[in-house]
């Protein structure tokens, strides 16, 4: 097997860390195997509301440091904790997750045949100190007919993403049809600045 020095270097360089993802996404573990990093999972429940007062990215973030707050005492010297949250926003409005089929439907014809941002947050925190970043993708979306909507919604069942679609699936296939900024934001995570901040952390 061809080795690669590139992808080993976050590796080598965090090899005495601990990295924990508090995240149930299969999406964001995905990323974090592809970045060549080893990493354990844990999940711990909050309830995810903000402050009304706060912008989308605001919000991003604020989620994402919410996101630590049950793991605040108990991380160890060797660990590094990521946090994230990802947000669709249409026009100052934020999409969240759908709550059922019928809002799923009513989030995707907003987005049909027009742009939205999606911005994807990371909170880093080890036992002395933590940093914050985000990123935010413009994606423009095709006209998406009801049947395609329907046939989406079924086979594919998208009520835990944000906006009620993953750009990696059917509906990101044929439905959209530019986006401005990185794929990966899309998905949940900004891989380079993850990997920027994982080097310097």
């Amino acid at each position: 097997m061809e080795v690669n020095p590139l992808k080993d270097r976050l590796k080598d360089r965090l090899k005495d860390k601990n990295i924990i993802l508090a995240s149930g996404s299969p999406r964001r573990k995905q990323i974090l195997e592809e970045l060549g990093l080893s990493f354990s999972i844990e999940i711990r429940k909050v309830i995810e509301s903000y402050p009304s007062h706060l912008s989308p990215p605001e919000v991003a973030l604020y989620l994402a440091k919410l996101k630590a707050e049950p793991f605040k005492k108990d991380l160890g010297e060797q660990d590094i904790l990521i946090t994230g949250d990802t947000i669709v926003c249409l026009d100052n409005e934020i999409l969240g997750k759908p709550k059922d089929r019928e809002e799923a439907f009513e989030m995707l014809s907003k987005l049909s045949q027009k742009e939205h941002q999606v911005i994807s947050s990371v909170h880093l925190s080890s036992k002395e100190k933590s940093v914050d970043f985000k990123d935010i993708t413009t994606v423009h979306f095709d006209k998406l007919s009801n049947s395609e909507i329907d046939y989406y919604l079924d086979y594919y069942q998208p009520f835990d993403k944000a906006g009620a679609y993953g750009i990696q699936e059917w509906i990101g296939q044929i439905g959209i049809k530019k986006i401005e900024g990185s794929f990966y934001t899309v998905m949940g995570m900004p891989t380079h600045l993850i990997y920027e901040n994982l080097m310097k952390f």
